[in-house]
């Protein structure tokens, strides 16, 4: 480092610790688990040193937010640092701003069903506060115990349950928030307003772009009395796929319902004939109910083959499997690469969009893919690949296909190129082709929010 930056970075830290005091500021390399920045690490690109500053209330973010404003500073704000697209990626000479003092649960409303949080509560130890009461979020991302609430809504998240309790924008009532230039922003009162555009939605999946999420007043549900789950072999994915779109369509909301394409059931381990592809599939509410869906689910499913409970429990055994420290052991050999692609689409289109995503993912030998994240339209593909080269070059080069292909066909095929993981760097390239004329709204509102566009560079594309 020069002596000239150096000296640079040493002001800097300066002038946050009369903000935040000393012991609220570090400095350390900080990313988050997109693999292609695992992979960089690993041939020994190494990241930059960060300042990071920890604000413990109001204050202090908008101070830290004028002082980046008038000093034109980037600053990232950083939840758990889960996230998978590279998003939170700072360059040398920004600023991440770590929410994780504001971890307080202000209150559970067991009446009107309304939870207020800050933006640095632990999902996982959300839920388990909410369950000791008998309720629940709803929210169940297979990385929650690894995640924050600021962070789900940064990047416009869904969870397993979602059929059911909906995505993360589906239970905000409001946000709580500091805009660049300092000002707060409240949550406005009740479950719903029309007092103009419910704006708190524009932070929803904006990746740090427009502001600093501090708290969320959020929706809250009661756990169901009764669930009832189990699971289904069908002959191929289209006899499955039609089986999920009937059970939507028929108002039925199931709690779970996630159907394994062949490679991905035999990768479960579940002992089925060739080709087959496992239905898991759950329903829940009063006794007498969730029993009826159950029924009804097994009405839809006819002519597929019952396998009773066990899909089930193993399921639920297994949710949270797809922890950060799995992925970041599939990383560490040198020339290793895996990810997983999540694209949605309307019932007619999600046949071929299997076959064209998996055909172009394959190039490694491990081409994996579930649906799941139902609506009456349509849902969610998440595809899984992997595989290795010969040289750290190779395995860049086979990652870059995999990806080339699955946003090519996603595109060509009216599919969405994410559902739930937002775009960083792993999308930018494609966002605009799909947002269109959208792009100049979410730029619009970048710019008349953040003129001196010092929230993160890298959210949904980059700042143009």
């Amino acid at each position: 480092m020069s002596v000239q930056r150096s000296g640079i970075r040493a002001r800097m830290r300066a002038e946050l610790e009369k903000i935040v005091g000393a012991t609220a500021v570090d400095e350390r390399p900080v990313r988050d688990l997109w693999p292609l920045a695992i992979m960089d690490e690993r041939a020994g690109k190494a990241p930059p040193q960060i300042l990071v500053v920890r604000p413990t209330g109001r204050d202090q973010v908008a101070d830290v937010l004028r002082w980046a404003t008038s000093n034109h500073v980037a600053v990232t704000p950083m939840g758990a640092g889960s996230g998978v697209c590279g998003a939170l990626s700072p360059a040398a000479g920004e600023v991440v701003m770590d929410m994780g003092a504001f971890d307080r649960v202000l209150d559970i409303d067991e009446t009107n069903l309304i939870c207020r949080c800050e933006a640095g509560v632990n999902g996982f130890a959300l839920e388990q506060q909410l369950n000791a009461r008998g309720l629940t979020l709803g929210h169940y991302p297979s990385s929650l115990p690894g995640t924050t609430v600021g962070g789900l809504i940064a990047t416009r998240s869904s969870g397993q349950e979602s059929s059911r309790y909906g995505s993360i924008e589906d239970m905000l009532i409001g946000l709580a928030v500091v805009l660049p230039d300092g000002t707060f922003a409240a949550p406005r009162p009740g479950p719903r307003s029309a007092a103009g555009p419910a704006l708190h939605q524009l932070l929803v999946g904006s990746e740090g772009g427009l502001g600093v999420v501090i708290g969320a007043v959020l929706r809250i549900h009661r756990l169901p009395d009764s669930t009832a789950g189990g699971g289904y072999a069908f002959a191929d994915i289209r006899a499955g796929l039609e089986c999920m779109r009937a059970v939507m369509q028929a108002g039925i909301r199931p709690l779970v319902m996630r159907l394994y394409d062949a490679e991905d059931t035999a990768f479960n381990g579940s002992d089925l004939d060739s080709g087959e592809c496992m239905l898991v599939v759950a329903t829940a509410g009063l006794k007498d109910v969730a029993a009826a869906e159950a029924g009804a689910v097994e009405g839809f499913a006819a002519g597929a083959k019952k396998l009773g409970h066990e899909p089930w429990e193993r399921w639920q055994r297994h949710r949270f499997d797809l922890s950060a420290d799995r992925l970041k052991a599939f990383l560490e050999p040198a020339g290793a690469y895996l990810d997983t692609i999540e694209l949605a689409a309307p019932w007619t289109v999600l046949p071929d969009l299997h076959a064209k995503v998996k055909s172009a993912i394959a190039v490694g030998g491990l081409a994996l893919c579930h649906f799941s994240h139902a609506y009456e339209q349509g849902c969610c593909a998440y595809f899984t690949f992997g595989g290795s080269g010969d040289t750290e070059a190779e395995a860049r080069t086979a990652y870059g296909r995999a990806w080339e292909g699955a946003m090519t066909a996603a595109l060509e095929l009216g599919a969405t190129i994410t559902h739930h993981h937002g775009v960083g760097q792993a999308r930018a390239r494609w966002v605009a082709d799909e947002m269109g004329g959208w792009m100049q709204v979410w730029r619009a509102v970048k710019q008349g929010i953040d003129p001196e566009a010092v929230m993160n560079p890298r959210a949904v594309g980059g700042t143009p």
